[in-house]
């Protein structure tokens, strides 16, 4: 006899415990195979590959607080740009970066909604639009890097990844009446749906590629996939059990939640299609590391991997959400980043700031240096099939202004872009630039995407 048909309270425990399963199941746990070849989009346009058939990546990665313009900013434009000291660390490379200038969010201005820039400027990066300033009723909407794992990830095992270096909060109100969904989070599914980042590396890891020292994550890998897809039989037939017995409005959202377990249950055959995981030479992570210098590189190096194995080919990281308070001691500084950014052009201060946006592009130039060094399957490095937008949601912290965003663009997309420059757009919304890296990924139908106004060209 099954109790939950004549306890009710055991039926409601039943419920929170399907729920909280939802939770634990909700990603799949496995990494992935080399490319399998070109796949064309409709219309017979390449998708998700480069004009040589090696994958295109695209990542987005984020850094809190804005950054000290006359520090980011290049002398002269085009080719022959001089970097200053902000940007220094990515001299090497400079054939392979664009310096992106001129691009706004101005749906992350306060307008009538006033104070709140940190959340804005977190919510608005990749999606565009107007966010809705409530701490309970969140809508935003679907981010560029979303759009195109809609459109690619069926070709990889994970349609995207998302990391991140911070804390994870998605509910209550965070900044000047803005849920913490808005500040903590730059990837969105839909208007109402986060991708929330994950900010442990061993997790990152055994999700890619499964649990377990070298040799032993294959079978690892496989066991989970067994057991995952037994948990699903068991928590459908339990549920369609419950739904006889349920009220409409349960019924609705018991329907939303066996939606959810029908996507797991899709994951769980683009894990099969793909067969084995990849198993990378090197040990797993052992967790979140104390210095913060080694987590952000052990969290770039997880989206390396996971381009390398072509687990996926969208990814956003998340270094540290807008507002951000951390100290840096590593570099000697013990005020909080958030603090020094309102610096009042006290020059101290800005010197300060100026060292921490410089600590930060020194990683991110670690790791193009990485990328730049692994050779891909066309004989090519993973840096020049890439696109990498590295930028913040505010401009300047001191003003918590929304124009003119530091913004660099890394990769030659496989030959598609004009790497090597500084270019200044004047004034056009950055949701244009993300309606240009749409299309050269083979998205299409794409007219629009946030406050665009059409493709940016010279790019």
């Amino acid at each position: 006899m099954n109790r939950f048909a004549s306890d009710p309270i055991a039926a409601l425990n039943r419920r929170h415990f399907l729920r909280g399963l939802g939770a634990c199941i909700a990603l799949p746990t496995f990494g992935s195979l080399l490319t399998r070849g070109v796949v064309a989009a409709p219309g017979g346009a390449p998708l998700g590959v480069t004009a040589s058939g090696a994958p295109l990546r695209t990542a987005f990665v984020f850094f809190p607080n804005g950054a000290i313009p006359s520090r980011w900013w290049p002398e002269g434009e085009g080719a022959a740009f001089k970097l200053n000291p902000t940007l220094a660390p990515i001299e090497p490379l400079r054939d392979q970066v664009q310096v992106l200038g001129g691009l706004d969010h101005a749906n992350a201005r306060g307008g009538t909604d006033g104070a709140g820039d940190h959340a804005r400027g977190n919510g608005v990066f990749l999606t565009g639009v107007r966010i809705n300033k409530s701490a309970t009723d969140v809508r935003a909407g679907i981010s560029i890097d979303q759009v195109i794992a809609k459109e690619i990830g069926h070709l990889t095992r994970f349609p995207s990844l998302e990391l991140t270096c911070d804390v994870n909060r998605q509910s209550s109100g965070c900044d000047s009446g803005y849920s913490c969904a808005y500040q903590y989070n730059v990837s969105w599914k839909s208007a109402t749906t986060p991708m929330t980042p994950e900010n442990n590396p061993r997790l990152v890891f055994e999700r890619l590629f499964g649990a377990g020292a070298r040799g032993e994550r294959t079978a690892n890998a496989q066991a989970r996939l067994v057991a995952r897809r037994s948990v699903l039989d068991f928590v459908r037939d339990d549920a369609t059990r419950m739904q006889r017995r349920l009220g409409r409005q349960d019924q609705e959202k018991l329907d939303q939640y066996l939606t959810g377990i029908r996507e797991v249950e899709s994951r769980i055959q683009r894990a099969e299609q793909f067969g084995p995981p990849a198993d990378p030479a090197q040990p797993t992570p052992t967790g979140i590391p104390t210095n913060q210098a080694e987590y952000l590189d052990v969290m770039y190096d997880m989206m390396l991997l996971a381009f390398q194995t072509d687990s996926t080919r969208v990814a956003t990281f998340v270094l540290g959400h807008d507002g951000d308070n951390r100290s840096f001691g590593q570099i000697g500084i013990a005020e909080g980043h958030h603090d020094l950014s309102h610096h009042q052009n006290n020059e101290e201060r800005i010197e300060k700031v100026a060292q921490i946006d410089r600590w930060y592009v020194e990683r991110f130039a670690a790791f193009l240096r990485r990328l730049d060094a692994t050779a891909d399957v066309d004989g090519k490095s993973l840096l020049h099939n890439s696109r990498i937008v590295y930028g913040s949601g505010n401009a300047d912290g001191n003003r918590h202004s929304h124009d003119n965003l530091p913004i660099l663009l890394a990769g030659s997309g496989g030959g598609a872009l004009q790497s090597g420059r500084y270019v200044q757009h004047g004034g056009k919304p950055l949701s244009n630039l993300f309606l240009q890296l749409a299309d050269q990924a083979g998205v299409k139908g794409l007219d629009r995407f946030g406050d665009s106004t059409g493709r940016l060209a010279n790019v």
